[in-house]
């Protein structure tokens, strides 16, 4: 055992602490998949900012004594929750009035109001990658928008809406009641308006892939 093995498997500190649960957790072992995921949200409905960094920060230091404790091969997901509606129009941004128009719908549909990208949510997200990458952070960027397109998550989809009826009666107790009105673990994308819409499932259909 290194030195530095030996001084971390000793820490005190919380991201040591952290990291010794993670242990813990995996046995010491690494999953079937060969790694331990740490991975962090954005939301892009507003421009990266301090507490965006220290999302980052806190999760890198709790991998890093992770990597300092264990021969473990840890990624660092950055997601990106680029698929949300869009709710408020910040202050401290251009075109207030345009920008207002397109309320509730994904953030990769609303227009870019700086001009610099196809839309709003990729604005973001460049300026969370330039962010992240000035401060010299190793992490993978993944973007909600590019991984529902390409089907990354259809296995997960189709196993919840396997599951719709389970899953919504677990989590409908932890809603306010507004909410408890018309959860469901899907929200669709209205095809007319383009808002993504929360409303209540009727019915969920397995065997198609749908929802009604």
């Amino acid at each position: 055992m290194t030195d530095t093995r030996d001084l971390a498997l000793k820490a005190k500190a919380w991201p040591f602490e952290e990291a010794r649960k993670l242990i813990a957790r995996t046995k010491g072992k690494a999953p079937d998949k060969g790694y331990v995921l740490f991975e962090t949200g954005y939301g892009p409905s507003g421009l990266p900012h301090i507490g965006t960094f220290g999302e980052v920060a806190r999760t890198t230091m709790v991998r890093h004594a992770f990597a300092a404790m264990s021969d473990i091969p840890t990624r660092l997901f950055a997601f990106s929750d680029d698929m949300d509606g869009f709710r408020k129009v910040p202050d401290n941004l251009p075109n207030q009035e345009m920008l207002a128009e397109h309320l509730g719908k994904p953030l990769t549909r609303v227009p870019d109001p700086f001009g610099t990208h196809e839309s709003f949510g990729h604005h973001n997200n460049a300026r969370l990658r330039a962010f992240l990458d000035g401060f010299g952070f190793e992490y993978e960027f993944k973007s909600s928008t590019e991984c529902y397109a390409s089907g990354e998550f259809d296995a997960a989809l189709l196993k919840i809406l396997a599951l719709h009826d389970e899953v919504k009666n677990a989590v409908l107790p932890t809603l306010g009641e507004e909410r408890r009105a018309t959860y469901s673990p899907f929200l669709p994308v209205c095809p007319k308006t383009g808002h993504v819409l929360q409303v209540t499932i009727d019915e969920a259909r397995p065997d198609s892939g749908t929802v009604i």
